[in-house]
């Protein structure tokens, strides 16, 4: 695991809820949304990863990519959503994926998928959710691995928009807890599909994208912490 000492300690939920809602104010009263911080101002090309070569963090190779699905394969009132990734260095050396993509160690990508976020059309955040291993060619690791190194998500630093960054950051820093239970329904829904696909629970075959989700009601998650 990388040990840059710019690599900053993890937020606490009351930190991060902070950052949260500064970062949104700061958006609203710059009127400039989420999303056109991240796509052209003209629109989104459907399926097009914002930014091209994925948003990195310079120091702990954390990254996140944003795209926006084509009419009738989003959830209505979605715009766009993120995939939020931890690099393989971030993990402990020589840990085994649980399962590994086609390329193997030729993976153009050594990441783990840590979770999808849903905006909507305001850019507000209205869903989390986690996907099959086929969707973004993951190295995929247990959920325990997964929840262990939560923390250790940071992308405050890439060359993307500030805020954007610290969004991003903040919002897993926030919703932890709940982003470990879904990360756990992961497995237990990939565990249902073994049994129904054999190896190929993991892979286009299967049929299934999206493996659990949950909404997210902002203002009630911050209403729940003790905030001065």
């Amino acid at each position: 695991m990388t040990t840059d000492t710019k690599i900053k300690k993890p937020m606490t939920p009351e930190q991060a809820a902070h950052t949260v809602i500064e970062t949104i104010t700061q958006m609203a009263q710059e009127q400039k949304p989420l999303m056109l911080r991240v796509v052209p101002e003209d629109g989104a090309t459907f399926w097009t990863h914002y930014p091209k070569n994925d948003a990195r963090d310079k120091y702990c190779k954390s990254r996140w990519y944003y795209h926006v699905h084509a009419a009738g394969s989003r959830d209505e009132g979605e715009h766009g959503h993120f995939h939020l990734f931890l690099h393989r260095t971030q993990l402990p050396e020589g840990l085994e994926p649980k399962v590994w993509p086609p390329q193997g160690e030729d993976a153009r990508a050594h990441v783990t998928h840590l979770i999808g976020l849903s905006i909507d059309t305001n850019g507000i955040p209205r869903a989390w959710f986690t996907v099959n291993r086929f969707v973004t060619n993951e190295f995929l690791y247990p959920a325990d691995v997964m929840i262990e190194h939560l923390p250790d998500f940071d992308v405050d630093h890439t060359n993307q928009d500030d805020l954007v960054n610290r969004f991003v950051t903040a919002m897993v820093a926030l919703y932890r807890e709940e982003i470990a239970k879904l990360l756990r329904e992961r497995d237990t829904r990939h565990e249902q599909l073994v049994a129904e696909f054999g190896d190929d629970a993991y892979n286009k075959e299967s049929g299934v994208e999206v493996l659990s989700q949950i909404p997210i009601d902002l203002d009630a998650k911050l209403s729940s912490l003790d905030l001065e």
